[in-house]
């Protein structure tokens, strides 16, 4: 669905974007993650076909997208910063969407009114909080029926409750339309309940691309404790991080969590047990260290 090579974007000689490479498949929920000033922002501005590249491609459903109306007729955008007319009510900005969407579902913009029930469709949207006003966002953006919905920073400014009740809007769109969605996301957590494959930025660059079962496959964590104190590990055994409260030690540990604790137990542990990593976790270690150093973790 989407796939952008070598993209190259250049602010003022401030590489924002530097060889990026990038593939989404259709039917996937991408979660694309990084620090600030990875380069997220710029790259998304490139995919709706806000930002024009100073080299490389941006190809959406086979096609480009700077300045091609027919393939942004496709999908929908969520960006962080909402806009609305000044003026305009829900009903108004739905005229609007229906003027640029040929696909906009009018009986599913009226069956959804009801998941959005503090939301006062004839009030004018800009008199409303910055939550309500996301909740209008989204409401739109599903009926426009999208291939591909792109999303930044999506439910910030939504209390619990309603971050449930968006995401299984957008879920059940996906299972029953198959549309594609791209999320860009701080919120690491919630991204792992819904995302399956996570694209990792750093320095205008995807550092790493892969499904989320691979990366939470091929690093792990272990709890282990030792009758005496911790036995030399094989040099072969990849430690990116230890610490200890008493005798039991938690180690992240690079490569396949079954071999690492295969070679564990061959040291007659007291007990050992293997952690399911969180994306957050994965996060924190592939970017770890003094100016985020990837380069120690996962290749």
């Amino acid at each position: 669905m989407i796939e952008v090579k070598n993209l190259v974007k250049q602010f003022d000689g401030f590489r924002a974007l530097d060889s990026v490479d990038m593939h989404v498949k259709k039917g996937a929920i991408y979660g694309l993650v990084g620090p600030n000033g990875a380069g997220k922002s710029t790259l998304i501005r490139h995919l709706t076909g806000v930002y024009r590249q100073d080299a490389g491609e941006v190809k959406i459903a086979g096609e480009t997208v700077y300045e091609n109306p027919a393939v942004k007729e496709k999908f929908g955008y969520i960006p962080d910063d909402l806009f609305y007319f000044i003026s305009a009510n829900t009903y108004e900005m739905k005229r609007f969407y229906q003027g640029m969407y040929p696909k906009f579902d009018d009986k599913l913009f009226f069956k959804l009114m009801e998941f959005f029930p503090t939301i006062d469709p004839k009030k004018n949207i800009r008199s409303l909080s910055k939550g309500m006003q996301k909740q209008v966002a989204f409401w739109l953006a599903v009926c426009i029926r999208p291939e591909l919905l792109i999303l930044d920073e999506p439910v910030d400014g939504l209390d619990p409750v309603m971050r449930r009740q968006v995401w299984s809007i957008i879920m059940a769109d996906v299972a029953e339309t198959g549309s594609t969605v791209l999320v860009s996301s701080h919120n690491l957590r919630e991204l792992e309940d819904v995302c399956d494959h996570v694209g990792i930025m750093h320095q205008g660059k995807i550092m790493i691309e892969r499904s989320l079962s691979e990366l939470q496959g091929s690093v792990c964590k272990i709890q282990v404790a030792f009758q005496a104190e911790m036995p030399k590990l094989p040099e072969s055994f990849e430690v990116l991080h230890m610490s200890n409260t008493g005798r039991v030690y938690t180690l992240i540990v690079k490569g396949n969590p079954k071999d690492a604790k295969e070679q564990l137990e061959k040291m007659n542990p007291m007990l050992i047990d293997l952690l399911p990593l969180t994306l957050e976790e994965i996060f924190i270690y592939e970017l770890g260290g003094v100016d985020y150093e990837v380069k120690d973790i996962l290749f």
